[in-house]
Formats: C-alpha cells, structure tokens, sequence
C-alpha cells in the first residue's frame, strides 16, 4: 500500500523534459528544470489540494528540489540496474503502451456498430466455400474463383436456395437421409452483434435487405450471403421447460396431461422436476439459461418470445426435440447505449475485431515509415524443411524497418510452433508484428505524453526502492537507533514506554531520518533557483 501511495504522489512530482524556448526555473547539478516542467507538475495536482497552505508555490518547490535530488542518488548508485526494478518497469510499459497499440477512434465506431447490431438483427442466408486450414496461394485462387462463378448466378438472377444446395460447402444446407436431417438451404435466421465470426456480421449489416453481397472470406472460406430481413431486435428471455422426447401420440397424450395438471394449480417447477425428460434443466425445475434470437430451435424460440406475462406458460407445442411446455420467467429488452457502452467496448477489445483497430495503426505505420524486404532472401518459404533449416544458414536480413533489421532466423523463430498457416501469411503476420513492436520502442520519441508517463513512473519506483533502503528499513530494523532517537526526545512523548507509542515514534524517526538525508544531499549539491521566474510564478498563481 505504502508503495502504490507513493507512486501515485510521485506521478505528480517528475518531469525530464524541457521546452527550448522555456525560462530556466531551477538548475540540480547542471540539470535544468524550465518554468514549464514545474508549472506542469504542480498544476496536475492543484485541483485535488484543498488546503491553501499546499498550494503554496515555493513549499512545492523545495518538495520538488527534495525529489529530484532523491532521484539523482537513486540513478547515482545504480538502482535502474536492479532486475526486480527491470522486469516491473517492463511490465508497466506494455500496460501503458497498450491503449497507443489501437486506434481509439476506430474503436468507438466499432463499438456504436456493435450496438447498433445488438439493437437490430439481421436474417440471412449464405453460401460458402471452404479453403483448407493451412490454404496456399493456388487454394486460396481456387475458392475465390468458385465463389465469383456462385456470384455470377446469383447476379444472373437464379435462386438463392437453390443455388445454395448445389454449391454451398456448408453440410447444413443440404438434406442428410443418414442423419434425419432437412438441409437449411443456407438459411441462417435472424442474429445479432456477436454472434457470428465478425467479417460474416460485418457483411450481412454492410449489405441491404434483399441483394446480395460480394463475396468475402472468413477463417471458414469464401462466402456471399443474402440479407431477407431487419428488425428491431426482440433482446433475450428468460424461461423454464418440460420436454417429453417421445415425439408420437403417446408423447402428446403425456404433454397434454402434464398442461392439465398446469391448468388445475399444480406448480410447474414441480411439474418440471417430475416429468421433463431434459436432464440439464430438469433438477432447476426446467429453467434455462437466458438466450436471444438464433440460439434455439425456431419453433421453441418463437413460442418463448410470444408470452407476455412473467410466469405465463404456453400451450404444448413439438420441436425436433420432442414436445415441450415453456413457462416465461423475464424478459431482458435491449438496454440504452449508455448502459451497455462498457460491456461492449470490453467486448470489441476482447474479440477479433480488434485486430482491426490494431490494423489501421499497423497501416498508418507503414506508410510513415520506410520498410524494405529482402525478396531473395524470402526464397526460404520454398523449403519444406524451413522450420529446421540450420541457424548458421539464415543470417541473411530478410526485412529492415526505418533503421532496423531483422534477419532470416528471426522470422523462423516467429514460426516455429505456427504451423496451421501458410509461410507467406506468416511472413505478413511477421511484418506487421515487428512494425507495431518498432512503434512500441520508439513510443517515448515520438509520444510525449508517454514519454512524460513513463519518466514519472521510472523515477517514483526507483525512489520507492531508495526509501526501502535509506528510510523505512533503518527504521524498522535498527532498533537500537530508533531506542536512542526516542530517549532524546523523551520531552516530546507522554510515556516513558518505547513499546506502547512505537508506530509514533517510528513515524517520527522515519521524518528525522529523512530530513538529515535531505540535508546531506543538498550539501553535496548545487542548487540553484531563478528568484525572478519565481516571484513571476507566484505572482501568476495569486492572480488564478
């Protein structure tokens, strides 16, 4: 906790970076600090002070002077080097890296479409054509060309459904005899934000009710799709069921009975608990989890989001599955936009669509940036055995960003353990990886707020590290000087009894020996401050 406190003060304490045309404030040793570099500091935590007397300006002034020569002492005796200091610092450059890593803006938009398709479903149906797991280029060739010919009909206005059972490489759109199972002709039903892979969603919202899109590929193949409808979406419900599998009359003569002994007061969890032949929802007295459009059977799903009433049950209707009663216990509506904002965005930043974000930085880096590849030393993506080709073999640069390189083996070592891609989609994913990783290095140059961020934290855990050692531990461990300090200061404490006030003594002594540290820095430095920026500061904040 001591270390978090600290940390968060001293974020508001540190700043390296100074404006050339900027008034020298205060000079450590040679080290410059502008008026800037201090307005900065102090003004970032004025509002949060209350206290008139905190704000005072030269108080902040000498507090800062106090830190900044801590921070000397600790880079002096090398605290930076420690690999506890090392690895936590890593840690907190990717957690604060991470926001610059996407587009911000692209990601609100993603978000407003995802609720946008959380308001409204869409239903559609598809055609696909699937492209092996580790496709090559001929594959990839193969299956676009299949689905343009697909295209091609569909434009030339043949059926869609029928169109779909001759050509879809989806085993649902066809009938399957084997299986008892009635083919889908493509027919997907109504969906939502989510619900499918997202270059699916993407087109089916991207393309009008009643045409057909252009053909697109997903993880699956190629597809086209056709959108039949939009609608508001119904949200998600809530209910309970009793499910008799026994799909004949004897199984409707048993639902029947059970809806009587509903319609004479018997309870339905009882009822559920007695005669649902549904093993998962049985023991919960037929409840279900809640579900929105397109994760039941049809026929159930339209019978669940028909009732109106909460605790109202329907009659007994058949599903492939058997025959069932559904009881409604809530209905869930669409929440506003406001309500669901947090939920999707974690959402958009969880799921593939952020790799999109990552990729308009990725594209705006490239064009930025000077990236040449070694086209003779990419000959390797020939070779069958390329994952073990030996080291001393691949030495060659294979891609240079602005003013590094990156040689065969590098590329090779990304590959190792990806092997359900193909070797030129490696490479693409090897490039885009090593420029958003050139981006990160360099973030501190060309982003100053997180170079300023950075800097704050750099300095506050290495003074973190450098009060352990000269303050809190002597404080705690030396009890022999903190028994001598409060025999010296007997006067000041109400008992003669070290052990009943230490935490107050040990407060005390950790002040004394801070302030004697201070003193010792100060006199082993120079330090100098411009009176006349001062008074022309204090002048300014009495003004505010």
């Amino acid at each position: 906790m001591r270390k978090l406190l600290l940390l968060v003060v001293l974020c508001c304490v540190s700043s390296v970076f100074s404006q050339k045309r900027n008034k020298v404030l205060l000079t450590i040793d040679g080290e410059k600090t502008t008026v800037s570099d201090f307005k900065r500091v102090y003004e970032k935590n004025l509002d949060a002070i209350d206290n008139e007397e905190a704000k005072d300006v030269k108080k902040n002034l000498d507090l800062f002077i106090n830190y900044k020569l801590k921070v000397k002492q600790a880079y002096a005796i090398k605290l930076d080097t420690l690999s506890s200091y090392k690895k936590e610092m890593e840690g907190y450059k990717n957690q604060l890296s991470a926001p610059y890593m996407q587009d911000s803006a692209y990601i609100n938009k993603l978000v407003k479409d995802a609720y946008y398709r959380t308001k409204n479903e869409v239903k559609a149906k598809h055609i696909l054509v699937i492209t092996p797991k580790v496709p090559t280029p001929k594959d990839t060739l193969e299956a676009y060309q299949k689905i343009v010919k697909i295209k091609a009909r569909l434009t030339a206005g043949e059926d869609f459904e029928k169109v779909a059972v001759e050509t879809s490489e989806d085993p649902s759109a066809r009938d399957d005899a084997r299986k008892g199972r009635v083919g889908n002709k493509g027919n997907l039903g109504y969906f939502s934000a989510f619900r499918m892979v997202y270059p699916f969603e993407d087109a089916a919202y991207s393309t009008k009710v009643g045409e057909v899109s252009k053909p697109f590929k997903s993880r699956f193949g190629y597809h086209v799709l056709k959108v039949d409808a939009l609608r508001l979406s119904k949200g998600e419900v809530e209910v309970a069921h009793i499910l008799i599998k026994d799909k004949t009359a004897k199984g409707e003569e048993v639902i029947n009975t059970i809806y009587k002994k509903l319609e004479s007061d018997e309870q339905f969890k009882a009822l559920a608990r007695k005669y649902s032949e549904d093993a998962g929802s049985k023991s919960k007295g037929g409840k279900l989890r809640k579900f929105g459009s397109g994760k039941m059977v049809k026929s159930f799903e339209d019978v669940a989001f028909s009732l109106q009433d909460e605790g109202g049950y329907s009659k007994p209707f058949k599903s492939r599955f058997g025959w069932h009663i559904v009881q409604l216990i809530k209905k869930y509506p669409v929440q506003s936009y406001k309500e669901l904002e947090r939920e999707l965005k974690n959402k958009v930043r969880s799921s593939e669509r952020a790799q999109l974000s990552k990729k308009v930085i990725i594209d705006r880096l490239k064009n930025k940036y000077t990236i040449t590849e070694n086209e003779v030393a990419k000959a390797i993506f020939n070779r069958k055995d390329i994952r073990n080709i030996v080291k001393d073999s691949l030495k060659a640069i294979i891609l240079t960003i602005n003013d590094k390189s990156f040689t065969q083996e590098d590329f090779v070592n990304f590959i190792k353990r990806k092997n359900n891609v193909a070797v030129f989609q490696l490479f693409n994913d090897f490039k885009d990886q090593e420029i958003l990783g050139y981006y990160k290095d360099n973030l501190e140059k060309v982003e100053p707020e997180f170079a300023y961020t950075i800097q704050e934290y750099r300095d506050g855990l290495l003074l973190f590290e450098l009060m352990q050692q000269k303050i809190w531990n002597k404080s705690s461990k030396d009890t022999l000087g903190l028994k001598n300090f409060f025999d010296a200061n007997l006067s000041k404490y109400k008992t003669k009894e070290l052990k009943k006030i230490k935490g107050e003594v040990m407060n005390d002594y950790q002040s004394f020996l801070e302030k004697n540290w201070i003193a010792d820095l100060k006199n082993k430095s120079s330090v100098s401050v411009n009176e006349k920026q001062l008074k022309k500061l204090i002048k300014f904040y009495k003004k505010k």
